[in-house]
């Protein structure tokens, strides 16, 4: 009988530093994950063009070219997840990193049991989808958000003409919390919770970048948004109706 045991999840992992990179590297092959090592942006774009990452970890701070305009170029172009490693950026580095797009961030030196679970839930996240539907089954439920259809099997944004919008898996993640409670006031705290996005940083404004993304993609007005409101003191609320 053939082996169709799956691939492991292939993981490139992206660090000037010669030593750490080798670290995180061994690490994650230890713990079943196919792992390419590259040392800048110039290696690592020379090995997309031979392979697929199923997640890119990233070290921020590299003299060749830094993290943020790595993640600003893939996630122009591509859907991979990204875990950025920060070493020495400021708060304000993690928040530009979140609004290009990257899924979660870890401060360097990092513990690697930590990362390990990362990796693995933002893998979940970015894997996680509902198979696709039979012949003859239902359409996929839609939800409409502002400007916006969000396709919760087919985990995607589109508008009315069908044009689909990019969407990350953790800004999913939020949309679909938002629907599946409707009208209803939730804590920044439960959103993450419902997410599956909890930061165990104390970074506690990480949730305000992705909603501000999110904003950007489904309201008319961003600076003056109707359908996903800012409850004061307290978190967001989903208004489908605008209202």
């Amino acid at each position: 009988m053939p082996d169709v045991t799956a691939a492991p999840p292939h993981i490139a992992v992206v660090d000037d530093e010669h030593d750490a990179r080798t670290m995180v590297g061994e690490y994650l092959a230890a713990h079943g994950f196919d792992v390419a090592l590259c040392d800048g942006g110039r290696s690592l774009r020379a090995h997309l063009e031979t392979h697929a990452p199923d997640l890119i970890v990233l070290d921020l701070n590299m003299p060749e070219e830094d993290g943020l305009s790595i993640v600003r170029d893939l996630k122009s172009r591509s859907t991979i997840p990204i875990i950025m490693l920060t070493a020495t950026a400021s708060p304000i580095d993690r928040v530009v990193g979140l609004e290009l797009g990257a899924d979660d961030y870890l401060p360097k030196p990092c513990e690697l049991r930590e990362l390990v679970a990362r990796v693995r839930s933002v893998l979940r996240r970015a894997h996680g989808g509902a198979p696709a539907s039979p012949p003859g089954a239902p359409a996929p439920a839609r939800i409409r958000f502002g400007t916006k259809w969000l396709e919760l099997d087919a985990l995607r944004l589109s508008d009315d003409a069908g044009q689909e919008q990019t969407l990350t898996r953790s800004e999913y993640d939020l949309l679909k919390a938002f629907a599946d409670h409707p009208k209803r006031a939730l804590t920044r705290e439960r959103l993450l919770d419902l997410a599956d996005a909890r930061d165990p940083n104390a970074f506690d404004r990480a949730i305000d970048v992705r909603i501000t993304r999110i904003r950007r993609k489904i309201e008319p007005d961003p600076a003056n948004p109707r359908f996903i409101r800012t409850v004061r003191g307290l978190g967001y609320v989903f208004r489908p109706d605008g209202d």
